[in-house]
């Protein structure tokens, strides 16, 4: 699976910012969020709905750059990295994810949010929603993790091979066992490059964990999908692995207002595999929310 043990997370400097089309780069440090993050322009936005898009554990913000241009003339966007990734430095001591962003949107002075979350990013929506529900306009789950069923074993399966290369130093053997394990068929040569890059990047990052005292320590938020009583579009890959697509129906069927939609074509990352199928899928949904 993606390397949600990316939990123990250790500290690098961080690289200079790319912003997205559409998007600028800045630095939110009020509220306790000192980061970089992907905002489309402020400009005449903050009575816009605000989205936050959440990566997975494979990438970082510029997984998202299609969603972004999509979105940007109707919401305001918010593409952050999370601890470990990106452009964001690991950081010492006890957090959670959600605690992150709900600091990033008291940050960016917003009420409210949808949260859209890829993979380990929709876990971190799920928990966010869960920590704070009045936050949360609504959820877009792009095969989301959760922690609430055991693994099946393709993704132990995969867990043991990626740790194994880990453990003998082949990172290069690491990072193309998740390109093939999570881009689905319909993935272009440029994405494949591109989550090439990410995966590599938040490998140094785990490698940097170990010289930070204290070490991180993530805290995990339990997560009742019946009581997340929000609109919830939760999607799933046909080709993706086993365990993401039993979460998926297991998501939709407890969620009060779960959407359940099917990609045939789609592995573990959609977003990347068609992006602009996905930003419309995507839009769809959230121009459908109430406000």
């Amino acid at each position: 699976m993606e390397r949600h043990s990316r939990d123990s997370q250790g500290a690098q400097q961080p690289r200079a910012s790319r912003a997205p089309t559409g998007g600028i780069v800045t630095t939110l440090a009020a509220s306790g969020y000192g980061h970089p993050v992907v905002m489309t322009d402020e400009r005449g936005m903050t009575e816009h709905p605000a989205v936050v898009l959440l990566h997975s554990g494979v990438a970082d913000h510029r997984m998202w750059d299609a969603q972004v241009a999509a979105l940007r003339d109707r919401y305001r966007v918010l593409a952050p990295d999370l601890r470990g990734f990106g452009d964001r430095s690991h950081e010492p001591g006890p957090f959670s994810h959600a605690g992150d962003v709900l600091a990033l949107l008291d940050s960016a002075g917003i009420g409210r949010a949808a949260l859209v979350g890829s993979s380990f990013g929709g876990r971190v929506a799920l928990e966010t929603a869960a920590t704070a529900p009045e936050r949360v306009s609504a959820l877009v789950l792009l095969c989301a993790a959760y922690r609430g069923l055991p693994p099946t074993p393709d993704v132990e399966s995969f867990g043991e091979e990626e740790d194994r290369l880990l453990e003998a130093g082949d990172l290069d053997g690491a990072v193309e066992l998740n390109v093939r394990t999570w881009l689905g068929p319909e993935a272009s040569t440029g994405a494949r490059g591109l989550v090439r890059e990410m995966q590599r990047r938040a490998f140094e990052l785990d490698a940097a964990a170990e010289a930070l005292l204290p070490a991180p320590e993530p805290r995990a938020v339990e997560v009742d999908p019946g009581e997340l009583a929000m609109p919830a579009l939760v999607v799933r890959g046909e080709q993706d692995l086993l365990w993401f697509r039993q979460i998926a129906g297991h998501l939709a069927q407890r969620m009060p207002q779960g959407e359940l939609v099917t990609l045939d074509w789609a592995g573990h990352l959609p977003s990347l595999e068609r992006p602009t199928e996905t930003a419309a899928l995507v839009g769809d949904f959230l121009d459908r929310v109430p406000r």
